[in-house]
């Protein structure tokens, strides 16, 4: 396999993971994709910068399960005998695509071989969508035959289609639903190909559906991006009819970025350096103040009315959680939940640490943690039991 930016190490991962790991799905919780999509709903509160990154991508997957149906029509429907010049060239091209076609990422890494794939998928998808009575799309293509012959063969031509009365724009297409397909999470950038024929209207609904939930001024969930970018975008797909991937490379590029500036990093403290959520920090802060107010007026109190200093030993637990749970809120982390292989992904809701590098940092972080909640512990209990008392 070729190799890519950044590159898949075998075997466990000795570093925390970057962005493109995460959204490709090859780390593990707490730092896989579903924390880091609990992450920007409830803390970045900006999900639908993560929605759009994951719909481009699987736009592109339609894409390529699109051109694989395509390519197998042409090898079932076309016997070797009766190839003509232009069906073996065609099969060859979508052979070449479909052998280097399982990467996908932000178009701005450094692998040009990933790169030219996608362009030449991109590049494909046009020539399809402009070509004239193609042999190759009778299967999966007949609804845009007509739009097709309007747009001439040439895949690079840019005049708008002129639309006859009876033709319908696009927007009515994706807005009564059509033959789009959901987004949910659970399998955005999942490689698998759909168990229905995808055809060429599908496309076509995607990148409809991505340009009027997310890119429109006033859209369902409008992200904001450059302003020519949005311009190049809609005009792209409203006025020169495109549908392939290469329309939303900038924006997914933008948005990619973005993440990786202003979200990821903060996603790394949260999920590999600690293991709660802000409202269990916070929960945990309220506590402590409590139990520590509570530790010091009743040490003062039993020291002023000259208790023994048996009496006073009671003081070693509301210290202790009071120090505990302030050292938790510091550090954004709690140790014995953290020992135990547990973290918090959402309020009193936890998963199992199966990212070997992240459960070793926060078992150094826990015992660090853990010392220095034990070192202030000692010293106050010490300090307020064996203090002599003296009644007022």
């Amino acid at each position: 396999m070729d190799s890519r930016t950044p590159t898949p190490e075998p075997g466990p991962r000795d570093r925390l993971p970057n962005l493109f790991e995460v959204l490709s799905r090859q780390t593990l919780a707490p730092v896989d994709l579903f924390s880091f999509y609990i992450y920007m709903r409830d803390v970045q509160r900006s999900v639908d910068y993560l929605d759009f990154w994951l719909d481009v991508s699987q736009h592109m997957s339609l894409c390529r399960h699109y051109v694989r149906e395509l390519r197998r029509s042409v090898l079932i429907s076309t016997p070797d005998l009766e190839k003509g010049a232009g069906s073996k060239r065609s099969s060859q091209i979508l052979d070449q695509f479909e052998r280097h076609s399982s990467e996908q990422g932000p178009s701005g890494t450094n692998n040009t071989k990933r790169q030219s794939n996608d362009q030449r998928l991109s590049a494909f998808l046009r020539n399809e969508n402009g070509a004239a009575g193609a042999p190759t799309e009778s299967k999966y293509s007949t609804q845009d035959s007509n739009a097709s012959q309007r747009s001439g063969s040439n895949p690079y031509d840019r005049t708008p289609p002129t639309r006859t009365p009876t033709e319908q724009p696009p927007r009515p297409s994706f807005m009564t639903g059509g033959t789009g397909h959901s987004s949910s999470p659970a399998n955005m950038t999942s490689e698998a190909s759909p168990q229905t024929t995808v055809a060429r209207a599908d496309i076509r609904s995607s990148a409809e559906k991505i340009l009027y939930t997310f890119l429109l001024p006033g859209a369902e969930r409008e992200i904001i991006l450059p302003q020519g970018i949005l311009n190049e975008i809609t005009n792209s797909i409203e006025r020169e009819g495109r549908d392939d991937p290469e329309v939303f490379d900038a924006a997914k590029d933008y948005v990619f970025q973005a993440m990786e500036r202003d979200a990821f990093p903060g996603f790394l403290r949260a999920k590999a350096l600690g293991n709660i959520v802000p409202p269990s920090m916070m929960l945990r802060l309220i506590i402590g103040l409590v139990a520590l107010f509570a530790a010091f007026w009743t040490a003062f109190v039993l020291i002023f009315l000259n208790m023994s200093r048996a009496s006073r030993c009671g003081l070693i637990l509301p210290f202790t959680i009071g120090v505990y749970s302030l050292a938790s809120h510091q550090y954004m982390l709690d140790p014995l939940l953290a020992l135990a292989g547990y973290s918090e992904y959402t309020f009193m809701s936890f998963a199992r640490i199966t990212e070997s590098f992240v459960r070793k940092l926060l078992n150094k972080r826990s015992l660090m943690c853990l010392m220095w909640i034990t070192i202030i512990d000692v010293a106050l209990c010490c300090l307020f039991i064996f203090v002599p008392g003296k009644r007022l």
